[in-house]
């Protein structure tokens, strides 16, 4: 069971202590008065996590004064690689209300994950009424060259990337890009932002949540060469103003709400960012229970990556290397629970058991090819074969993720042999 009960838009950063700081929303599972600044967890193993505090003692009041929000929203941490070590931390965190456009990034700095914090004031800011977009949901991104880039924005008007100065982590003065937009004839929600610089691909991944937080959150993605865009998912299809028809569609649909048998179901998982074990790539994100939207929680997936270069992200939690490790390699014969992400479809998405043909094995490691769905007409996909481990039995299982030739994700879990 998670440990991360009540977090919300979080990120996840290793400390120069070695432990695991998770970052998120000031935000909880019921109606409880909550302390504002930043919350904080701390864990060892990605796995467990304890309540920390927050890393500031509320809304600093530069970022009050400008929008009278009661609490903060979806810090994002970054270890900086250059300046003093009294500023070597840095946190972009958010202050706004639900459905205005008067909002503010600001910036704190750290010595370390652990804080103390010290806020250094505004570093974007938007006001209803002048400004069509929306200054939430700051993301770091450091380029190919290096160069630090600052990505944000919401259902209003999109998402923005800019640059910002290297030492100073403030805006550089270059102009901004919008880089995803959806029509308002879906409601033009996307939001909760992240680009992932891949050194091995030399690409851009971005990473976005569509939809509605509350029921109908999903998580999409793009690639482009530059961090400017243009952003285009599987299909070839652009995440800055689709064309008229695929506005729903386009964006390869990574994670959505999703029910194995015997399980209760994860609903509306979103707003994610994307952090490193060594050389093992985690997604974090909040998700909700299928059987109660009021809880919520932050959970943690292993991301792999296909021969055709497209993330994949785990159908299932992570619980720890060891637990994902099956006790001898397995193929891929038997039968599997899967689900195929829909980008047309909200809401939580029950599997079907499905036969899979292929040559892949592993035993844990990740391990790429083409595999085959028996499902009615066979579905060749571009996949990757993995360990995970199933939340309900608490065992080590087989799981894959592939794309399809229409650009459709497919994730599927072993069923044990009875």
């Amino acid at each position: 069971m998670s440990t991360a009960i009540g977090a919300h838009d979080p990120t996840v950063v290793r400390g120069d202590d070695g432990l695991w700081y998770m970052f998120s929303t000031d935000a909880a599972v019921d109606d409880r008065e909550i302390p504002a600044g930043a919350h904080v967890r701390t864990s060892a193993d990605l796995v467990h996590w304890d309540p920390a505090g927050t890393a500031l003692p509320g809304v600093p009041a530069a970022v009050l004064a400008h929008t009278g929000a009661v609490g903060l929203w979806a810090p994002e941490v970054v270890r900086w690689p250059v300046g003093g070590d009294d500023r070597r931390w840095r946190m972009y965190y958010s202050a706004s209300s639900f459905g205005s456009r008067t909002s503010a990034i600001g910036l704190a700095t750290a010595a370390s994950a652990a804080g103390p914090w010290t806020d250094e004031g505004i570093v974007v800011s938007t006001t209803q009424g002048v400004d069509a977009h929306n200054a939430i949901d700051a993301a770091i991104v450091f380029d190919r060259d290096g160069s630090p880039w600052l990505t944000y924005g919401s259902f209003f008007d999109g998402i923005r990337t800019l640059p910002l100065d290297a030492e100073t982590g403030l805006p550089r003065g270059g102009d901004e890009v919008l880089i995803a937009r959806r029509s308002a004839a879906v409601d033009g929600a996307v939001e909760g932002a992240y680009i992932d610089y891949r050194p091995e691909h030399d690409d851009y991944v971005l990473y976005v949540s569509y939809d509605s937080l509350f029921d109908s959150y999903s998580i999409r993605v793009g690639v482009a060469r530059e961090v400017t865009g243009p952003y285009l998912d599987a299909a070839g299809r652009p995440l800055l103003d689709a064309p008229e028809g695929v506005e729903g569609s386009a964006g390869t649909k990574v994670l959505g709400g999703l029910r194995f048998p015997g399980q209760v179901g994860w609903s509306a998982p979103g707003h994610n960012s994307i952090f490193f074990d060594g050389d093992a790539r985690f997604l974090v994100h909040h998700v909700r229970r299928a059987d109660d939207a009021r809880v919520h929680e932050a959970q943690i997936r292993r991301v792999h990556t296909t021969r055709g270069g497209w993330p994949i992200v785990s159908p299932h939690p992570f619980a720890g290397y060891e637990a994902e490790r099956l006790a001898a390699p397995e193929g891929l014969e038997g039968a599997w629970n899967v689900v195929r992400l829909n980008p047309e479809r909200t809401g939580v998405i029950d599997s079907e058991t499905l036969r899979v043909s292929g040559s892949l094995r592993t035993a844990a490691d990740p391990v790429a090819g083409e595999i085959v769905l028996h499902a009615g007409t066979d579905v060749a996909l571009d996949a990757v074969v993995f360990g995970a481990t199933d939340e309900r039995t608490g065992r080590a299982v087989l799981a894959f993720g592939g794309i399809d030739g229409d650009g459709v994700v497919w994730i599927g879990s072993k069923e044990a042999a009875s």
